[in-house]
C-alpha cells in the first residue's frame, strides 16, 4: 500500500503589483491559519517537518510558499526576468504576503518566517497589523546591514562556484543539530538560482531597517514574538532581543544550543521552543472574542 504525505502541493495565480505570479504553496492542516516564509535563497521545504506534525496540523492551517525565483515558483511570464538583476525590495515583498493572505481570503492568519523572513515579521506587524493576528520571527533583529561589499563581490561572483552558499549556511547551523537534518537544510541551498540568494540579501541587509520605528509596533494589534538560537552569528541573539526590547508587548526566546535554520535543522528541539508561542497565540484568539463581545 502506497504511503502518502497528508501535505497538499498546488500553485496560486497570484497579483502582486500588475504582475501575474504562480506560485506553489504547500499545506496541511485546519484552524488558524499559520503561514510560512523561507529564508533567504532557499524554499518552503524548510517547513516540513510542521506541515507533518499532527500536534501543530490539529490546531494550525499551515502553509508554507516558495517565493517567486524561489524552489517551485518560477519568474513570471511576461517579464524579462533574464534581462534584469533580481532583486528583492521591501515594499514588495510586503505586498506579496498582504496580497496572498487576502487570495486566500484567510482571517487574520499567524505569520512565521525565519531570517529575511524573519525580518519580515517586524515590517509586517509595524505596516500591516490589521492583516495578522501575529507575527513570529525567527532569526528576526531590527537590521543587517553594511553587507553592500558581500553581496556584491561574494555571494554573486564568477569566481565562486554554488558550492560556496551551502558552505557558509553550514556554518549558521548549530553542532548540537542531528546531521541528517543539517545537510537537508544545506542541500535546500545548493538548488537555488546563482542571482536569487545575493538578490535576497538586498532586502535582509539593505532594506529591512527598524531600529527608529520598532517601537512604534503596536502589539495590541499585531502580536510579535522573536526567537532566535545562540548559534547564528548572523542575527545573532543581541541583536534579536533587541527587536523584541524595543517593542512593547513583545516576547524574545533565546533557542538554546540552536543556530539559523531552527524548524529545518533541529525540527525536534525547535517545537520544544514554538509550542509555547503557538499556545499563546491560541489562548488569545480564544479570548479575543470574548473581550470584544463584553464577556
Amino acid at each position: 500500500m502506497a504511503k502518502f504525505s497528508d501535505i497538499t502541493g498546488r500553485y496560486l495565480y497570484l497579483d502582486v503589483d500588475g504582475i501575474e505570479y504562480r506560485v506553489y504553496i504547500e499545506e496541511a492542516g485546519s484552524g488558524i491559519p499559520l503561514v510560512c516564509q523561507h529564508t533567504a535563497g532557499s524554499d518552503g521545504r524548510q517547513y516540513r517537518h510542521l506541515l507533518e506534525d499532527p500536534d501543530i496540523t490539529s490546531r494550525f492551517r499551515v502553509i508554507a510558499v516558495d517565493l517567486p525565483y524561489h524552489g517551485k515558483s518560477l519568474p513570471p511570464d511576461g517579464v524579462r526576468f533574464w534581462e534584469q538583476e533580481y532583486k528583492l525590495r521591501k515594499t514588495w515583498f510586503m505586498a506579496f504576503w498582504v496580497a496572498l493572505v487576502h487570495a486566500l481570503e484567510l482571517d487574520q492568519p499567524v505569520y512565521m518566517g525565519c531570517s529575511m523572513g524573519g525580518h519580515l515579521a517586524g515590517d509586517l506587524a509595524l505596516n500591516h497589523a490589521d492583516e495578522f493576528r501575529a507575527c513570529i520571527g525567527l532569526e528576526a533583529s531590527c537590521w543587517s546591514g553594511n553587507m553592500d561589499q558581500l553581496i556584491d563581490k561574494w555571494w554573486h561572483h564568477p569566481r565562486l562556484s554554488n558550492e560556496s552558499k551551502p558552505a557558509a549556511m553550514l556554518s549558521l547551523c548549530s553542532p548540537n543539530a542531528p546531521e541528517a537534518r543539517v545537510r537537508e537544510t544545506v542541500w535546500m541551498y545548493s538548488q537555488g538560482a546563482p542571482s536569487v540568494f545575493a538578490g535576497d540579501l538586498n532586502y535582509y541587509g539593505i532594506e529591512h531597517d527598524l531600529r527608529e520605528t520598532a517601537q512604534n509596533i503596536d502589539t495590541s494589534k499585531c502580536m510579535l514574538y522573536v526567537l532566535s538560537g545562540d548559534y547564528d552569528w548572523s542575527a545573532y541573539p543581541e541583536a534579536a532581543q533587541e527587536l523584541a526590547d524595543k517593542v512593547p508587548g513583545a516576547t524574545y526566546t533565546l533557542m538554546e544550543g540552536m543556530g539559523h535554520f531552527p524548524m529545518s535543522e533541529d525540527p525536534e528541539n525547535f517545537k520544544r521552543y514554538i509550542t509555547p508561542v503557538l499556545d499563546d497565540i491560541v489562548a488569545k484568539s480564544a479570548a479575543a472574542p470574548q473581550a470584544a463581545s463584553g464577556g
